[in-house]
């Protein structure tokens, strides 16, 4: 290619120390350019005198050619780079439902007047619904729970989050307790996620220890619907405290568990090898600072 490139400048300008100023290069350098082609090509592109360098009849044949190609290839570098610039501009997020309408509302707000040209996407779906995007690069990165990373992907924890107690609201006059011990549960009324959940499934190791599981107990598959039946007295339930956002939006009282104290790492996957974007890197480090102050 920058063989051509020197050819161009010399059949269009016809001179070579002026071609050579042109193209930012020495006549030296430009001229063994031009002989490497000849050579290569097994004939001579230019006939050279003492006043000018005019193409022979395989120059004048090349000529159209060497055009066509470097333009071609001109254009379609332009449109990739331009292409690049956009992809790096712009962040696509996959999160679970809650996280996505709870979390990142804020997160993206805050993000968004510190990086006004990056474009953020948001994906909402389940868990493996985001492993998924992830991982057939339909998201950049995935956010959740995720107590062990999927074949080809990573992850790296970006927040942690402790486990509460949501209960009925008491009323008006009942303000929420700031903590109580996981054996204030025993012998109520527990609705949770399906058994088969990881969540659900570090919350019952604990629960295991104040008394029998109640294989009568409703399981839902959204931490919403568990904190709507909530608020309709159906029940109490454990949940992380990445949905005290949610719960303030409905009449119910949260209390942090105690003893033990019991926290999840909240995570972010990403395809196995993929460099980390400039804009990821900006967007994560956002999300680390923003979450803390999302779940008191």
């Amino acid at each position: 290619m920058r063989q051509m490139r020197a050819f161009l400048h010399v059949a269009r300008i016809g001179n070579f120390t002026r071609a050579a100023e042109q193209a930012h290069m020495t006549q030296a350098g430009l001229s063994t350019l031009v002989r490497e082609m000849e050579r290569q090509l097994g004939t001579r592109l230019f006939d050279r005198t003492t006043r000018m360098v005019v193409l022979t009849a395989a120059g004048r044949r090349l000529l159209p050619v060497a055009q066509r190609v470097l333009g071609e290839l001109d254009e379609v570098t332009a449109r990739l780079g331009a292409e690049g610039d956009e992809a790096r501009q712009t962040l696509r997020i996959a999160a679970t439902p809650l996280v996505s309408s709870h979390l990142l509302p804020q997160v993206f707000a805050g993000f968004r007047d510190s990086h006004p040209r990056i474009r953020l996407k948001l994906f909402d779906a389940d868990l493996r619904g985001v492993e998924a995007m992830v991982a057939q690069d339909e998201a950049d990165m995935g956010l959740g729970f995720f107590f062990k990373a999927a074949p080809g992907l990573e992850r790296t924890p970006v927040g942690r989050f402790q486990l509460m107690r949501v209960a009925p609201s008491g009323g008006d006059d009942a303000a929420p307790r700031a903590s109580v011990p996981w054996s204030s549960l025993r012998g109520a009324q527990l609705l949770g996620l399906p058994p088969d959940n990881p969540i659900q499934k570090l919350i019952d190791r604990h629960l295991a220890a104040i008394g029998p599981a109640d294989p009568e107990r409703p399981a839902f598959n959204f931490f919403g619907t568990l904190i709507s039946m909530v608020e309709a007295g159906f029940g109490s339930a454990v949940m992380p405290t990445f949905a005290l956002a949610a719960c303030r939006r409905h009449r119910v009282d949260t209390a942090l568990l105690v003893k033990p104290k019991v926290e999840l790492d909240f995570f972010r996957v990403t395809r196995r090898g993929v460099q980390e974007t400039e804009a990821m890197q900006a967007f994560c480090g956002t999300l680390t600072q923003a979450l803390p102050a999302l779940s008191r």
